[in-house]
């Protein structure tokens, strides 16, 4: 999730609990029609949630959602099978190498994505928007 101090949905409220909803929920399921592409999915749209990203174990996909105008549309991969999120620039992840479990494939991957313009950039806003 983004920072509120930075402008992110979700703060902390004066029981200090979470209030608001985080920009992207990931989640893992054994199921491959399960709930997280349902109800779950309808819900966190209506709060909100900018991305959402599920796993599903038992069928090996993986499945990364954008949200426009309350509902989500998947984002997909580019010619080299990377997934780049949209709300979170230099966030990205190899679709292959994180279904075979390639730990250091996926790190590469998100290292590129780290060390992109965009990812510079999007960090130097957060900044200038905390000290704003």
């Amino acid at each position: 999730m983004i920072d509120s101090e930075c402008g992110g949905q979700t703060s902390l409220n004066t029981d200090g609990y979470l209030s608001g909803s985080p920009e992207l929920i990931v989640e893992v399921t054994e199921s491959e029609h399960s709930i997280e592409l349902g109800a779950k999915m309808q819900a966190y749209a209506r709060n909100g949630v900018r991305e959402y990203l599920v796993y599903r174990t038992r069928d090996a996909a993986l499945d990364w959602f954008a949200l426009r105008y309350d509902t989500y549309v998947p984002l997909i991969a580019d010619d080299m099978g990377v997934i780049q999120s949209e709300v979170f620039p230099g966030l990205w992840l190899d679709v292959q190498a994180a279904l075979r479990r390639d730990t250091a494939g996926i790190i590469a991957v998100l290292q590129q994505g780290l060390n992109s313009p965009e990812h510079a950039r999007f960090v130097a806003d957060l900044q200038d928007r905390r000290t704003s």
